[in-house]
């Protein structure tokens, strides 16, 4: 059991996370000023009731991006371009398929398809897109198109976005993750992305997709102009649906990169920042099962860490990733093998799941062999 401490307002917080009650807003909002040695101990209290199990999962698979045109602005994208661009691009399905068969050449899962609001294209694009996909890999789980991408594609056929996911589930589509959340307060998306869509539509078509048997994972990126009690609004707004639909398989923060971004002059946040938002999540959300680490943008050694704050899965391999390095972050790709590794390096056992995070194969540590002495 944990050691409860001297101080009040912190035997509180601490004797509800031992019983596991629920935080109210104002307890989590308290919880930035706890010492982070002691947050960390809390979180990984809770995510052992969570996930029991000495392991840590983490999935193969691919992140591709259709097309990098997108009309809506954000601040802090360093990867999109306008239509005119010399740069600007379209992936034909035969190109998506080329990619999504090296992913299955490893035994990959898991495609992201990801693009922006490109206005040339037609919902008979990501209809055939999907199911072609379908038909060529039935065993890739197709987790894609963002709310905003939704919202987008439904405004620009004239429909509403309900059914444009029936549509897109009907061509193929498995899931929706959880892209463009960055922070679900008006203030903040209003100065981040103003021509995206705004937090109560990105909830809605996420409610949406639950409604109709689609899961979902759910997002923060956070570090920019955003208050503490903001990233707590944002938490409780994610809970809230989850209370409602209890859709969201997982939930993935990162923080925010501003190189090669109109916002190159705000300061970065910081590794020790990363693991309390790290084992803040795990504490507030007590109803979303899997928090995953962030090793693209945090580091591969700080996802190491953020295994003992409350974390219980290490995200994918990705094999392919655009829009993050765009912003200059040079971490180097995973391979599956590092992964393990990595994993095995925390004391936790590496399994392989799915995007539904069940578990498709446990990698135990090798047996030592004994080579008996030459008489």
């Amino acid at each position: 059991m944990l050691n409860v401490t001297t101080s009040r307002p912190t035997f509180s917080i601490e004797e509800k996370v031992i019983r596991g009650e629920r935080l109210t807003q104002e307890e989590s909002c308290s919880l930035f000023n706890v010492d982070l040695f002691t947050l960390g101990r809390w979180a990984d209290f809770r995510r052992k009731v969570l996930h029991p199990e000495p392991i840590a999962t983490f999935v193969v698979d691919r992140n591709l991006n259709y097309t990098n045109v997108c009309n809506t602005d954000c601040k802090f994208c360093a990867f999109y371009r306008h239509p005119t661009a010399p740069d600007a691009y379209v992936r034909s399905i035969e190109e998506v398929l080329n990619r999504i068969q090296e992913l299955v050449e490893i035994d990959g899962t898991q495609v992201l398809l990801q693009g922006g609001h490109n206005s040339s294209l037609r919902l008979n694009y990501y209809t055939d897109l999907l199911k072609a996909i379908r038909t060529r890999f039935p065993q890739v789980h197709i987790h894609s198109f963002s709310p905003s991408e939704i919202d987008f594609i439904g405004r620009r056929e004239g429909l509403t976005s309900l059914e444009v996911l029936k549509i897109l589930k009907e061509a193929g589509l498995m899931s929706v993750p959880g892209g463009g959340a960055e922070i679900l307060v008006d203030r903040v998306k209003n100065y981040m992305s103003p021509y995206k869509i705004q937090p109560s539509r990105w909830l809605g078509i996420m409610e949406e997709a639950n409604s109709i048997g689609l899961h979902t994972t759910a997002t923060m990126v956070y570090g920019a102009v955003e208050s503490k009690e903001e990233r707590i609004e944002h938490l409780m707004r994610i809970r809230e649906l989850q209370d409602k639909t209890g859709g969201f398989k997982a939930f993935i923060l990162w923080s925010y990169s501003f190189s090669n971004t109109p916002l190159f002059h705000l300061t970065e946040a910081t590794g020790s920042e990363y693991l309390r938002m790290v084992a803040i999540a795990r504490l507030v959300l007590d109803n979303v099962p899997n928090l995953q680490t962030g090793w693209l943008t945090e580091s591969k050694r700080l996802a190491q860490v953020a295994l003992s704050y409350g974390a219980n899965d290490m995200g994918g391999i990705l094999m392919e990733e655009n829009v993050v390095s765009a912003t200059g972050i040079k971490t180097p790709m995973m391979t599956k093998e590092e992964m393990i590794r990595l994993i095995r390096d925390t004391g936790k056992t590496p399994a392989q799941r799915n995007t539904r995070y069940e578990i498709v194969k446990i990698f135990h540590d090798k047996p030592r062999t004994h080579t008996p002495f030459a008489l």
